[in-house]
């Protein structure tokens, strides 16, 4: 007979975290604010990766435990470089990319990418790399219901969408795209015997402000009203993401609410799309966003996890 009396896993369920740091893009709002307050009051020492440092300066200050606030403009690979560049060696149990930006108006990057895939991709493609020799745990990359979308996939001919832009088929690319990076990600972490794990997560239907920076005021209103009729709230969409990044997981694992649709429910491990699947897709994205960002892997140089971690 089942047992009724089982808690369902929530923020409460996290695990001592004294002694380890986690990085989190995007933690001055949101989801990732959300994650970054459960992390530093289990105990991590919580990075805020922002790009507006008083506004995470802010955000920092209305959470309990050890946080510090450090500039990251994901949209600019000078930035990212920066930020990795200031690392200096201290170690990395969690990196999570959390940040990411929503069917926006056609746009450019500092670099001359499409905004979406430049920054919720490639940015967090160069980040990781980049921090990569540090991490000594897991890196979670935040994906979405979007890359199930119809019509969602690389568009390998045109990634920069220079012709045709939609802003929702290059918002479900960029989500396709985390999830590929991913795959390809812990592909290579097993290869050179690393015990690092990359794993992925959605938050479902999770009202947020993420939905107000969308380019059509339609769109906006739209979800507007979905928020407040279906949408779960933040730290509720934000129990995959710390699922993802404390519990015992296989690699490539992706994480999501577990009720109708995946919109609402507690963390499980959830199903994805053939294309989401795709390792040769895989392959060839990672090689074409080295190719992009001016950056190769750095995993001969994976640090590993301490003794009893």
């Amino acid at each position: 007979m089942a047992d009724k009396t089982k808690k369902t896993w929530d923020a409460t369920s996290l695990p001592d975290l004294g002694g380890r740091t986690a990085v989190v893009t995007g933690a001055n709002s949101g989801i990732g604010l959300t994650a970054a307050d459960a992390l530093a009051r289990s105990g991590a020492h919580v990075v805020f990766a922002v790009r507006d440092l008083d506004r995470g300066r802010a955000a920092a200050a209305t959470v309990t435990g050890s946080t510090e606030v450090r500039r990251l403009d994901l949209a600019d690979l000078a930035s990212v470089r920066e930020f990795a560049e200031a690392w200096q060696g201290r170690p990395l149990d969690l990196l999570i990319n959390n940040a990411g930006v929503m069917m926006l108006p056609q746009q450019r990057t500092a670099d001359g990418f499409e905004m979406q895939f430049g920054t919720n991709h490639l940015g967090h493609f160069a980040l990781t790399n980049l921090l990569l020799p540090y991490v000594t745990d897991r890196v979670v990359t935040l994906s979405s219901g979007a890359h199930r979308w119809s019509g969602a996939r690389i568009r390998f001919e045109d990634l920069n969408w220079t012709s045709d832009y939609h802003p929702n088929g290059a918002y479900a690319q960029s989500k396709l795209a985390n999830l590929l990076f991913t795959l390809e990600l812990q592909r290579r972490l097993t290869e050179s015997g690393s015990r690092v794990r990359a794993l992925a997560a959605h938050p479902g239907y999770a009202a947020t402000n993420l939905q107000s920076h969308a380019g059509s005021p339609v769109m906006r209103a739209f979800m507007s009203i979905g928020n407040r009729v279906f949408a779960q709230d933040d730290k509720a969409g934000a129990l995959p993401t710390l699922y993802a990044a404390t519990q015992d997981l296989p690699g490539a694992s992706y994480v999501g609410p577990d009720g109708l649709g995946e919109l609402r429910g507690a963390p499980t491990l959830v199903g994805r799309t053939t294309a989401a699947s795709d390792a040769e897709g895989a392959r060839r994205l990672w090689t074409v966003s080295e190719e992009l960002t001016g950056l190769s892997s750095p995993l001969g140089r994976v640090a590993e996890p301490a003794a009893g971690r």
